[in-house]
């Protein structure tokens, strides 16, 4: 990781360059205290940036933990992506997409529109109306942006379901949303092998008798199964569409789409987002955290299956009428350099990305990025984690050659919008720290009881005041929503389920989760969910899995296993139920360590104790154990481990 890893944020502040601080959106630090003087104020002149069909009649209402924002309020967030800027300029290149094989797709704002208004009446024509809830399951392909927006038009909230994900991920996902309609594509690259996308839905169909209709992108070309009566072409149905499509009048609270998120138990959460709240939050926030101007060409290098690409590749930038950068492969192929090629050739301003792959681009090494001229860059953001201050300075040097901004963003799916961010015309960064709450934002570091820490003091992450974007309930399940977000302290106060301190110039610094989620490449997954998977195989008795941390992803998955009796552990078993996850979940929670054990480490009324189990697999003091069923256990599990690690 180089001499820089060790760094404290301490060590180093970083003022912004007097001719960015110039030009900047926002330049004026009495932002702050005008937000924090009169929040709603604040919110209410905020909302003026988008075009409403109706003004609201009221600002904000709290029945604590309940909010609605904009009451009364009408408009639509495929209007404001696509008619609003059609109108200003409909010329203007909305989306520069390349394919991992090279290829390349431009859409204009008035194409953009075009093509959303076909599939909407498209989806109308199948039956789909206001309030159906569509499934969505695409790789990064114009085809996810445009799906998403028709859904909008029409008033259909979108689940979109990240592409990686098994058949198996897919069903469940499906069956909670109660979706009769899915879209998906024949296949798609990845480090240049097909990843059959409809072949793995088909597998997850299976058990999904509520799906009555499957749209399909021919996106590759492969062989793939048409299910006739079920299964139609995107192409076909949008042959011969009107291309003009009236936006559905939606109310501030309608919903505009459905997040799944991992949590604490094997289901996912069905986070749901309304319109009105949600689109001032993330159009305020892209505008002012990323300086975007009208001649930006804006790349964030997320999914559009998780928040950040729906806030921050859709929703945020489109309806600032920005230029969005699309990439639908991997940013080793062909070669380690595949991010800097295209920041060259499409002459990208803005970039906004994960630690996780700035830490392998370090890994790599500086000559990948020397080859290139990433002069046009004036802005760097990270998302996704904590970012540390080693990678910090690289990204800083390396990237940005020392004269480019550096947004350090904390949020989450629950929140909507960045919460904890520089202003990058207004703010001093200090390398490791997401800095200052959002103007309008009310950010606390607390302690179990919840009184307020003291500087450089551990507690817990806490949002107290309410914000537009924020969650307003977990779809069909509002005690969860309640148990999981308001209930650690009191029904005013929300909890981010993360650690953190504050330093002395209050600055923020989070750590990063303190539930049973772990964070692998910036993909947040619930370990219930996979020893839920793991215990589904034949051969495992229980499973206990924890995060490890890892200089390059973060966390990675260690699985503790005990197994059926009469089922002996050995390498080729190993590997089965890896690729059991794998199938069940996805790749990305494709455990890193398959460790058997005869027993966990737990506590005498049967409860896996996973501080322990992490402290084992992170080879840390595991500290007290006196109160386990078997505190002998440990010593056990520490050297399977370090057995398990020598291989």
């Amino acid at each position: 990781m180089g001499e820089n890893t060790s760094l404290q944020t301490e060590d180093l502040k970083f003022d912004p360059p007097d001719d960015f601080v110039k030009n900047a959106n926002i330049n004026d630090p009495e932002i702050y205290r005008k937000a924090d003087d009169d929040p709603e104020g604040f919110w209410e002149e905020q909302a003026e940036e988008i075009e409403w069909f109706k003004k609201w009649d009221r600002v904000h209402e709290w029945d604590a933990p309940h909010s609605k924002w904009f009451i009364g309020g009408k408009l639509n967030a495929s209007y404001n992506c696509l008619d609003v800027n059609v109108k200003k300029n409909p010329d203007k290149l909305a989306i520069i997409w390349e394919g991992e094989n090279g290829d390349i797709r431009k859409y204009t704002y008035r194409e953009l529109l075009e093509e959303t208004a076909r599939l909407a009446n498209a989806l109308k024509e199948q039956g789909v109306k206001k309030g159906d809830i569509v499934t969505i399951y695409l790789p990064m392909i114009p085809e996810i942006i445009i799906s998403m927006l028709a859904c909008a038009r029409i008033g259909a909230p979108h689940s979109v379901v990240f592409a990686a994900f098994s058949g198996g991920s897919l069903c469940t996902r499906i069956e909670d949303a109660k979706s009769d309609l899915i879209i998906t594509c024949d296949g798609y690259y990845r480090r240049g092998k097909i990843v059959e996308q409809k072949k793995k839905a088909d597998t997850g169909l299976s058990s999904c008798e509520s799906v009555k209709k499957v749209i399909v992108v021919k996106n590759l070309g492969n062989e793939i199964d048409i299910e006739s009566g079920r299964d139609i072409w995107w192409h076909d149905i949008l042959k011969d569409t009107d291309p003009v499509c009236e936006p559905e009048v939606m109310d501030s609270e309608d919903m505009l789409f459905l997040m799944y998120t991992s949590g604490t138990t094997g289901k996912p959460k069905g986070i749901v987002h309304t319109t009105g709240g949600y689109m001032v939050g993330t159009h305020i926030t892209a505008k002012w955290i990323f300086d975007l101007k009208d001649d930006d060409i804006y790349w964030c290098t997320a999914d559009c299956g998780w928040i950040t690409g729906h806030s921050y590749i859709v929703y945020g930038p489109l309806s600032n009428g920005t230029t969005v950068l699309m990439y639908e492969g991997a940013p080793d192929y062909p070669e380690k350099d595949r991010f800097w090629d295209i920041v060259e050739r499409h002459k990208a301003t803005i970039l906004y990305t994960a630690p996780t792959a700035i830490r392998s681009f370090m890994k790599w090494g500086d000559d990948w990025p020397a080859k290139h001229d990433l002069s046009t860059l004036r802005l760097l953001g990270s998302v996704g984690e904590p970012i540390n201050p080693g990678a910090w300075i690289w990204y800083h040097e390396k990237i940005g050659n020392s004269r480019c901004p550096i947004v350090d963003t904390w949020w989450q799916t629950e929140t909507g919008m960045v919460m904890i961010s520089p202003l990058p015309g207004v703010t001093s960064t200090k390398p490791g720290s997401a800095t200052f709450a959002f103007p309008g934002v009310k950010a606390a570091v607390l302690d179990e009881k919840g009184k307020e820490m003291p500087p450089g003091k551990d507690g817990l992450l806490a949002i107290t005041r309410p914000w537009p974007s924020m969650v307003r309930t977990i779809h069909g399940d509002e005690e969860r929503f309640i148990e999981t977000y308001w209930s650690k302290w009191d029904r005013d106060t929300y909890f981010a389920g993360d650690g953190a301190k504050m330093d002395e110039d209050g600055y923020f610094l989070i750590s990063g989760r303190i539930d049973d989620v772990i964070q692998v490449s910036g993909h947040r997954i619930g370990t219930a969910e996979i020893e839920s998977t793991l215990v589904s195989h034949p051969s495992v008795a229980e499973a206990g899995v924890v995060g490890r941390s890892d200089e390059i992803k973060g966390e990675v998955i260690y699985a503790y296993v005990i197994l059926k009796t009469g089922i002996s552990g050995n390498d080729e078993l190993k590997k089965k139920l890896t690729g059991h996850v794998d199938a069940n979940i996805g790749p990305f929670a494709r455990p890193r360590r398959v460790i058997f054990a005869d027993e966990l480490p737990k506590t005498r009324s049967g409860k896996i104790m996973r501080r322990v189990l992490k402290a084992i697999a992170n080879g840390k003091d595991t500290g007290d154990v006196t109160t386990l069923q078997d505190p002998d256990v440990v010593d056990v599990l520490k050297n399977r481990t370090k057995e398990a690690e020598s291989v």
